[in-house]
C-alpha cells in the first residue's frame, strides 16, 4: 500500500506565445510546486476503482463561494482515474488498484489539483505494480492527460514552454510564503483560453517579464520577482470574475509583496516576507470572515510514502 502526498502549483508567470495549428497554446511559464497537497492511498486490487475521502483543507477553506466546492467526480471522467488506465493501456497491464483520493487542493483554481492527482496515480502505481517505466515515458503519458500533468511530475521549480511539455527544472530556490484566497466559484480552464484568442476589447493584457522574475526567485529578491511577475489571463479571467481583482489588492494592503492570479484562476495568492507577515495576513482576513490557506513553495511535486 502507498500513501502520496500530490501537491499544487502556482505560476509565478504565465504567457503566451502563440498558437499551434492544432489550436494549443505555446506557453513560457514559471512554476512552482507548493506544500497544499491532495493526499491518494493507492491499495492493491483486482481491477481500478476510486473512492473519495472528506478533505480536510478543502475548496471551503480558501474560498467564500459555496460554488466553489463543486463535486468532483469519482469516476472514468475523473483524470486520476484516466491515468490509470492510461498506464494499463500503455504497458498492457492487468493488474488493478483501489484508489482513495481526498481532495484539500480547490477545484477550477488554477492550481492543477487534478493534473497532480494524474501524476501522483502514474508515479504510485509505476512503483506499486513495478512497472519501472522511466520519468520520460511517463512524461509522455502524462501530456496526454493533461498539459500540466508532467510538470506536476517532475515537481519543484521549474520554466516551462510548448504546450507543456519542456521542462527546465531550476535549482532549488528558497522556500516562499503565500496566502491563498479562492475569491469566486471556479472557473473553466477552457472558458479563459477561448476568451483570451478573441479580440480582447480593451481589457488589459499584462506580459510578464520572466526570465528576470526567474533570476530574482533563485537569489531570494522577492521584491524585484513582485515587480516582474504578471500572468496574461488575469485580466480575462477578471473580466468574468471582477472579484478576483479586489482580492488581489486586498492582499497587497495586508502586506503582500505582490497579490497575483495563478493559471486561468480563480485563487489568488499574496507573496509574503516570511511566515509571521503570512499569518498576520491569514489571521486578518479570518477576523474579517474571509477563508484563506497559508502555505509555502516545495522543492517536489509528488511525495510516496510506504504504509
Amino acid at each position: 500500500m502507498l500513501r502520496l502526498e500530490a501537491r499544487a502549483k502556482i505560476n509565478w508567470t504565465l504567457d503566451i506565445l502563440g498558437i499551434r495549428e492544432d489550436g494549443y497554446h505555446l506557453m513560457d511559464m514559471l512554476m512552482q510546486s507548493v506544500m497544499l497537497a491532495d493526499e491518494i492511498t493507492l491499495e492493491e486490487s483486482d481491477h481500478i476503482e476510486l473512492r473519495t475521502k472528506a478533505g480536510l483543507n478543502g475548496p471551503s477553506a480558501v474560498s467564500s463561494q459555496d460554488a466553489a466546492a463543486e463535486a468532483v467526480p469519482f469516476d472514468e471522467r475523473n483524470i486520476a482515474y484516466k491515468a490509470a488506465l492510461a498506464l494499463q493501456q500503455y504497458t498492457g497491464c492487468t493488474k488493478g488498484a483501489s484508489i482513495t483520493l481526498q481532495k484539500n487542493i480547490p477545484s477550477g483554481a488554477g492550481m492543477g489539483g487534478g493534473s497532480a492527482d494524474a501524476a501522483a496515480v502514474l508515479a504510485g502505481l509505476n512503483q506499486m505494480w513495478q512497472l519501472n517505466l522511466s520519468m520520460q515515458e511517463l512524461l509522455a503519458i502524462g501530456l496526454k492527460l493533461g498539459a500540466d500533468v508532467p510538470f506536476m511530475l517532475t515537481g519543484g521549480l521549474a520554466r516551462v514552454g510548448g504546450i507543456g511539455e519542456k521542462i527546465e527544472r531550476l535549482s532549488p530556490a528558497p522556500a516562499v510564503w503565500l496566502v491563498l484566497i479562492q475569491p469566486c466559484d471556479g472557473l473553466s480552464t477552457k472558458e479563459i483560453f477561448t476568451a483570451y484568442d478573441n479580440p480582447h476589447s480593451g481589457l488589459t493584457i499584462a506580459h510578464p517579464r520572466t526570465e528576470d522574475a526567474q533570476k530574482a526567485l533563485l537569489r531570494n529578491d522577492l521584491t524585484a520577482l513582485g515587480s516582474a511577475m504578471d500572468n496574461v489571463l488575469e485580466g480575462i479571467s477578471i473580466s468574468k470574475r471582477p472579484a478576483i481583482a479586489g482580492t488581489v489588492q486586498m492582499l497587497e494592503k495586508l502586506g503582500a509583496i505582490r497579490g497575483m492570479m495563478t493559471g486561468s484562476g480563480s485563487v489568488v495568492y499574496g507573496v509574503f516576507a516570511d511566515e509571521a507577515s503570512a499569518r498576520g495576513a491569514q489571521n486578518a482576513l479570518r477576523e474579517k470572515g474571509i477563508p484563506a490557506l497559508i502555505t509555502c513553495t516545495a522543492q517536489e511535486g509528488i511525495m510516496v510514502y510506504e504504509i
